[in-house]
């Protein structure tokens, strides 16, 4: 087993010991081969539906590094990420990540992302999954203006 993938897996397995969530686990690697950051599941332990491996890894990453840019980094999974996990390894700017099992993995043994994908493709036909309905976005860009006028740092 490559042996920061070996490390993935020991998170993981830690997390299922203690209780603290799914069976996933996840390290970030930085540009020298180092582990910068660590992660299990942790929702069962945090109360917390975001608290998935990779994005527990990756902010522990940037509190290692103390950046939100984690270019150069590497994350290693034990599962294929969920879309919220992949946004994170895109916004963290993860260029390259590895997974050990797949989503269907995952379905397999009764979670759903799948159904997250599949709304993603065509949120018209998932209505009883989730409702986005548009609300008083004129208003709301009047945060955006004032953004962009006080010089706010895009990321």
């Amino acid at each position: 087993m490559d042996s920061y993938m070996e490390k993935a897996y020991k998170n993981a397995i830690h997390g299922i010991e203690e209780k603290q969530g799914g069976p996933f686990g996840a390290v970030v690697v930085d540009s020298h081969g180092t582990i910068v950051g660590n992660g299990n599941n942790r929702v069962f332990k945090n109360c917390d539906p975001t608290a998935h491996a990779e994005i527990v890894a990756i902010r522990d990453a940037c509190q290692t590094l103390h950046t939100n840019d984690l270019s150069g980094c590497t994350l290693y999974t034990t599962c294929e990420p969920c879309p919220m996990c992949l946004s994170a390894i895109v916004w963290s700017n993860i260029k390259t990540f590895y997974f050990g099992c797949t989503r269907k993995d995952a379905a397999n043994i009764g979670f759903r992302d799948d159904l997250l994908y599949e709304y993603l493709k065509n949120s018209q036909q998932h209505e009883n999954l989730i409702q986005a309905i548009p609300l008083d976005r004129n208003a709301c860009l009047g945060a955006f203006e004032k953004y962009v006028k006080d010089g706010g740092i895009l990321y």
